[in-house]
């Protein structure tokens, strides 16, 4: 009897060119590319729908958080032995359920992972995107009008780049937004030490004090190249704050009201990590207002975005609103990282067949 495959949430179609060399009479691998709600946020029928769609499976591959695996859908999947996924991480499995029912969860490795990374380069284009104001720019002279809304592009060179996590993709991002346009770095975490700012200069190769330049506007020597501050002066001195958290239980939610507050009009907000570390409501209805330039937001709380989501409207930038500059979560989504993703997906697959240890384990 071949193994029943899953294959779920591969929007570009990437997973069959390894799938399907499979032999077909070991595996039956089936495509769903079509990502269902959620099951701990979809009506009842969907939930159903999800699990009918899933239980006749012994193998689900499954790429990134696309689809959750919560305790209770995992539970309705008698016939499930292996789970793959893609990375190193997947907070959208419920790693304790499947440990019980003795189900692994086997990650996947970027077997492009150079520096620098799909990711850091993203999160750069996003925010290059939205202080040159391109996607209005572009929408503007496909709708037959030219400089049309009245608005200014905002410069960048020697304002100030706040880092919201100062880990691998948070030093990276400063790093090139520091030596390509001169900003000033400054960082926040709940844990963030200027010791571990320091060695983050240094290990992306940056010195850990700014040099004095001889006319004041690198504020003299001794003034850091990655500058610690309080979470308060972060949002209150940063031209554009980016978010660069890994999204647990004690970072849900972590952005409110209140630290959106304190960010100066002319300042822009960018979320290339995860949508749940911001409270949505609170980030609409500051860019609503238009209480701050800008958003540009690749992740939300709710993935695919409803077609009645509020961030898919047409009127941002309008009417006293902020701009905002919206992707559907592209930041990983690069051909060389995702091909690499599913063929060390297939090569674990083929090594729990065959009784070998499986790589990048996560249970």
């Amino acid at each position: 009897m071949a193994l029943k495959v899953a294959v779920l949430d591969d929007y570009q179609g990437c997973a069959k060119q390894f799938y399907d060399k499979l032999d077909s009479s070991q595996y039956a691998v089936s495509y769903f590319p079509d990502t269902l709600l959620p099951y701990q946020v979809a009506p009842r029928e969907v939930q159903d729908e999800l699990v009918q769609r899933l239980e006749p499976f012994d193998v689900i591959a499954s790429m990134r958080e696309r689809t959750p695996f919560p305790a209770e859908l995992i539970q309705r999947l008698p016939n499930l032995k292996l789970l793959l996924t893609t990375g190193v991480r997947n907070k959208a499995i419920d790693l304790p359920s499947c440990a019980a029912r003795r189900i692994p969860v086997a990650g996947a490795t970027d077997t492009h992972s150079g520096p620098p990374d799909s990711t850091t380069e993203h999160a750069v284009a996003m925010i290059l995107g939205l202080a040159r104001r391109l996607a209005p720019g572009d929408a503007n002279v496909k709708a037959g009008l030219w400089q049309a809304d009245g608005r200014f592009a905002t410069g960048l060179a020697g304002r100030t780049f706040g880092v919201l996590g100062l880990g691998r993709l948070g030093a990276a991002v400063a790093r090139i937004m520091h030596l390509a346009f001169g900003m000033k770095v400054v960082a926040w975490s709940t844990n963030l030490t200027q010791q571990a700012a320091d060695e983050q200069a240094l290990r992306v190769g940056l010195p850990i004090e700014r040099p004095d330049d001889g006319d004041g506007r690198n504020g003299g020597a001794g003034e850091k190249t990655f500058r610690v501050v309080s979470r308060e002066e972060l949002f209150a001195e940063a031209d554009v704050v980016s978010v660069h958290l890994v999204l647990s239980d004690r970072t849900r939610g972590i952005v409110t009201a209140r630290d959106l507050a304190r960010m100066k009009p002319s300042a822009f907000f960018v979320n290339t990590s995860r949508g749940p570390l911001v409270v949505e409501r609170d980030l609409l209805d500051v860019l609503k207002a238009g209480r701050i330039r800008g958003a540009a937001l690749d992740v939300f709380d709710l993935e695919p975005l409803p077609s009645d989501s509020e961030w898919r409207s047409a009127e941002w930038g309008r009417n006293g609103t902020s701009d905002v500059l919206v992707a559907p979560h592209m930041g990983y989504v690069e051909e060389r990282s995702i091909t690499g993703f599913y063929r060390k997906q297939v090569a674990n697959l083929e090594r729990w067949v065959a009784g070998e240890p499986l790589e990048t384990l996560l249970t």
